[in-house]
């Protein structure tokens, strides 16, 4: 394994918010930065058990963020976004495929969907990598699946 994920905590406030609040972190993730509360409204833990937030660690280090959200109890969405030092060294398809096998095997989900932005080649081919298969446009969005083989 390339990556660890770990939940993201209120001691995570300064890193998040200093990520969100930069142009390139936040091109793809719905390209407004955010505001250091609205971080620590979204971002930090808060939104538990309905949304799980989560570091992205690289050999100990910070580089990325995920979360997952429930649909209802057997599907739901990920959403995830790296430094731009740290993408195109594989540990963002590395970092989803351990957040989807958490998702699969210990909360049940059946379904994993996912929708990146659909000119944002790199993070397309990065769900492909994962095992998502694209399914429809939504506006500027791709949404893609993510289905148990069988």
């Amino acid at each position: 394994m390339l990556t660890r994920l770990v939940p993201t905590t209120e001691n995570d406030l300064e890193l998040l918010a200093s990520w969100f609040a930069d142009p390139d972190f936040v091109e793809n993730w719905d390209g407004m930065p955010l505001s250091r509360q609205q971080v620590a409204e979204k971002y930090v833990g808060r939104r538990r058990p309905r949304v799980g937030s989560y570091l992205v660690l690289a050999h100990g280090t910070a580089v990325g963020y995920a979360q997952y959200w429930h649909a209802d109890a057997t599907e739901g969405g990920i959403d995830m976004v790296l430094t731009p030092d740290a993408q195109g060294r594989g540990l963002g398809p590395d970092a989803a495929r351990a957040l989807v096998t958490h998702l699969c095997s210990e909360r049940g989900w059946r379904r994993v969907t996912v929708d990146p932005v659909a000119t944002n080649l790199r993070a397309v081919r990065a769900w492909e990598k994962t095992g998502f298969r694209p399914l429809a446009r939504e506006g500027r969005n791709l949404l893609m699946e993510w289905c148990p083989a069988g």
